[in-house]
């Protein structure tokens, strides 16, 4: 019984970081991050949901571009990993709705008028 509470404890233990280790952000919206130190690599796994711009050697900008999770690896000029987080981009709050028909999904950005964002090459105005 008392293994059972000791295991009990450590996975929760385990568990912990990992639910820590996600970084939200929202679509279209970006999130600051302080390295460690100075990068050198930086790989987004899935370019179509997010996006890194360095602000400096220490400081970079992860922007949500589409709806998903990916993970971002920063790395120094030793090749050691300054920061290795799950990167999870989800709706903004408010200001967007998504119509779907026919399989087909489009988004618009509605401040104040709704407006088509995403696949398009040009916004379409809906009245």
């Amino acid at each position: 019984m008392r293994r059972l509470a000791v295991c009990a404890i450590l996975s929760l233990m385990v568990a912990t970081p990992a639910a820590a280790s996600s970084l939200s952000v929202r679509l279209d919206q970006g999130a600051k991050v302080r390295l460690p130190g100075a990068a050198r690599n930086v790989v987004v796994a899935n370019p179509r949901i997010a996006d890194v711009s360095l602000l400096g050697p220490q400081d970079l900008v992860v922007v949500g571009k589409g709806y998903g999770i990916t993970n971002v690896v920063v790395t120094d000029a030793a090749g050691r990993v300054l920061f290795d987080r799950d990167v999870v981009v989800s709706a903004p709050e408010y200001g967007q709705m998504s119509y779907i028909r026919g399989g087909q999904s489009r988004t618009f950005s509605c401040s104040p008028r709704c407006e088509q964002i995403g696949q398009s090459d040009a916004p379409r105005a809906i009245p």
